[in-house]
């Protein structure tokens, strides 16, 4: 099976990233595409209710529990004490599609953009310490930068870069 081309959003929290990852989602389907996403959480996050029957399975020790409806499905992976897994493996885990969005994981090497919002928790750009970044999109002028910078807002402009640093055609 041969792996879609991934393309990442990273950036400080609240510069915008998944507004970002979002749009651009829409604006990549609508131009035909499959697209999957991959979030990278920081923090202890739960997809599962509890009281429901999935979480009292993981509760009682699964370390899988699939979760499937005719509308629907989920897998669900406890890692208990386990290492929080690498990017590549959950990579391997998604079913095909033409591309993957992945916002965060601002430690990995792949292809990225950064987001900027004026008012964001750090004012320290990430692309003066990634060379994965090729491009910035920003709220607001950004000066002193060898990349492509595109307004936040810029969705259909981004989304052109995507495709085009990532050799994929679309309908429009």
């Amino acid at each position: 099976m041969t792996t879609p081309p991934i393309f990442g959003v990273t950036g400080w929290k609240n510069s915008g990233k998944t507004q970002l990852v979002t749009a651009l989602v829409s604006a990549l389907t609508a131009r035909g595409l499959k697209v999957s996403t991959v979030k990278h959480a920081h923090h202890a996050f739960d997809v599962d209710t509890p009281g429901t029957d999935s979480y009292r399975h993981r509760e009682a020790g699964a370390s899988e529990v699939a979760l499937v409806s005719g509308r629907r499905w989920a897998l669900m992976h406890e890692l208990r004490e386990d290492d929080e897994p690498p990017l590549t493996d959950i990579l391997k885990r998604l079913s095909p599609c033409d591309l993957v969005l992945i916002e965060g994981y601002k430690r990995e090497s792949h292809p990225k953009i950064e987001a900027r919002r004026l008012g964001s928790t750090k004012d320290t750009p990430l692309s003066d310490q990634d060379p994965a970044i090729q491009a910035i999109a920003a709220d607001h002028p950004v000066a002193e930068t060898h990349l492509p910078v595109f307004d936040l807002n810029d969705i259909s402009a981004i989304a052109d870069f995507i495709c085009q640093k990532t050799g994929l055609k679309t309908g429009t």
